[in-house]
């Protein structure tokens, strides 16, 4: 018996030591006062919008927790209304796998909410599937539906400067592969899925930058995030043989949701980083992101293309290209 309990405290040594030393997590910070600020987290019902936007509450922020379902975000946000004593936490439909959802929301928004100062484009799927616009679920909820919000509410964002956007990306954007031609279709080959979702996520780094470029001057800046590997649901659609072998990796190198949160926080609240608007975050840190990720001209064709995809091509409230703009 002794030998067995021995046995089992090494293992949750090794566990331990693993878990808490492969990891990096981001440090704890002195928490801002965000009293006056008006904040939209999209999927904020759950993972790491929900977790977002109960810090953003917790500084004093009114939060929008935009989301798909309704019961889960009302729920969300009583929740967090209840945690952090923040009567200014509500909720509002929002479904990014439809443009009409889209258009509807920014419409309700702009009707109701004076002011906006921060918008976390957050929401994300990697599940397979077609949207009712024709799009593939994982490009049009990633990138697509976050591209027209954004644009949707440029105009309140410029008039309540200075404000940020935060653009949830992943460290998958290295494996991504843009073919303009095709935008917007899932890609060929048996890992079809996993292809478009490491594509819309080259999309979220090079539409910060893109941003970025067209915003200078505004005091409205952007930023692309990795926000670590987070046990999220974000792989909930995983198939059934692959959760045994993923759960083991996700109990020893993923972040919980607060965690995952840090560099989304940490880029919509902390000072100083104006002079990085378009570059990419991770750790709380600025990072490189992959070379397609920093490829000006991609960035520019791919800004063009999405808004042909979500009809706004040649639209009036379309921001033109900053002349001989580079980020860095």
């Amino acid at each position: 018996m002794g030998w067995v309990l021995l046995g089992a405290g090494l293992l949750l040594a090794i566990y331990t030591l693993l878990r808490h030393g492969l990891r990096r997590v981001p440090p704890l910070r002195a928490r801002p006062t965000l009293r006056g600020r008006t904040a939209i987290v999209t999927g904020g019902s759950g993972g790491i919008g929900a977790a977002t936007a109960l810090e953003l509450a917790r500084c004093g922020a009114r939060v929008v927790l935009a989301a798909r379902s309704i019961p889960r975000g009302e729920a969300a946000a009583r929740r967090i209304r209840t945690e952090t004593g923040n009567a200014e936490v509500l909720f509002m439909h929002l479904d990014l796998a439809s443009l009409r959802s889209v258009r509807a929301f920014a419409s309700a928004f702009l009707r109701q909410e004076p002011h906006l100062h921060l918008l976390i484009n957050n929401a994300g799927v990697s599940a397979g599937g077609t949207t009712e616009d024709g799009y593939s679920l994982p490009f049009q909820v990633n990138h697509l539906g976050h591209f027209l919000l954004t644009q949707l509410l440029l105009e309140r964002l410029q008039s309540c400067a200075p404000s940020r956007v935060v653009i949830v990306a992943s460290r998958a954007h290295c494996a991504g592969r843009l073919r303009l031609d095709t935008l917007g279709r899932p890609p060929p080959g048996p890992l079809s899925t996993f292809q478009d979702y490491c594509d819309s996520k080259l999309a979220n780094v090079l539409h910060a930058r893109e941003l970025a470029t067209r915003l200078q001057g505004t005091e409205v800046t952007c930023y692309a995030v990795h926000p670590g590997f987070v046990n999220t649901e974000l792989f909930r659609h995983a198939p059934l043989w692959l959760k045994p072998l993923f759960l083991p990796l996700v109990w020893l190198f993923f972040s919980d949701a607060a965690e995952g949160a840090r560099t989304s926080v940490h880029c919509a609240t902390h000072d100083g980083l104006e002079r990085f608007s378009g570059r990419y975050f991770a750790d709380c840190r600025l990072q490189e992101p992959w070379p397609p990720a920093r490829d000006d001209r991609l960035a520019l064709a791919l800004w063009e293309a999405s808004e042909r995809l979500v009809g706004l091509a040649g639209a009036g409230g379309s921001l033109s290209p900053a002349p001989a703009a580079v980020v860095q």
